[in-house]
């Protein structure tokens, strides 16, 4: 039996947590073994049918954890609380019971890459350019003085590497993930990731 079964809408947060996953001691957790499966409805069906894709792994896994963006579930009028509400919900009495739990990434999964470490310009291709990245983020209207992260986060990301020069790929979710401090993101969902994998997988003395 395995350890952990990850349910993700794509790729970028596939990438992420397995970057976030390979730093189980920054995370506070032992190492674990996981598996991670991308819905083939992405973010809707991992709102809609995740009970149903993850019964058949009841008995392989030890945990389950759903993860997707709020943007692009069909449910965005509903807050990220009640929509992971929803969704625990029929996880548990699908026969996961407590040990499942959903994410939801308010907006996107792009709100997870803006922290104010070196490693997000870096990765972005804006190390040692003027105007710095927070800067010009500011200068198009992305984020206000003062804020830790912009608005539009995925639009933000897209326009910075479209800047410049870099495409835009899975693998910088994974870079950023295997690089940026975990104690700096302040995200609601990020937390709560951190949180649960600390109770699951408690370091053993």
């Amino acid at each position: 039996m395995k350890n952990l079964v990850l349910l993700v809408p794509d790729k970028d947060i596939e990438y992420t947590l397995k970057g976030v996953l390979a730093r189980h001691q920054a995370l506070g957790i032992r190492q674990i073994e996981f598996d991670c499966f991308a819905h083939p409805e992405h973010d809707p069906g991992c709102l809609r049918t995740s009970e149903s894709f993850l019964r058949p792994l009841l008995n392989r896994y030890e945990h389950a954890l759903v993860l997707f963006d709020r943007e692009g579930c069909g449910k965005e009028q509903l807050s990220r609380d009640a929509i992971e509400q929803e969704v625990e919900s029929r996880l548990s009495l699908s026969g996961w019971a407590d040990r499942a739990k959903a994410i939801v990434l308010d907006p996107e999964i792009e709100i997870w890459v803006w922290s104010d470490s070196p490693h997000v310009d870096k990765v972005l291709g804006w190390e040692n350019r003027q105007p710095d990245l927070r800067t010009w983020l500011q200068g198009q209207n992305f984020l206000s003085p003062g804020q830790l992260k912009p608005q539009r986060p995925k639009e933000a990301m897209q326009s910075a590497l479209r800047n410049s020069g870099k495409s835009r790929s899975s693998a910088l979710f994974f870079q950023l993930a295997e690089n940026v401090s975990l104690t700096r993101c302040v995200d609601p969902a990020f937390l709560k990731l951190k949180t649960i994998l600390q109770q699951w997988f408690v370091i053993h003395s």
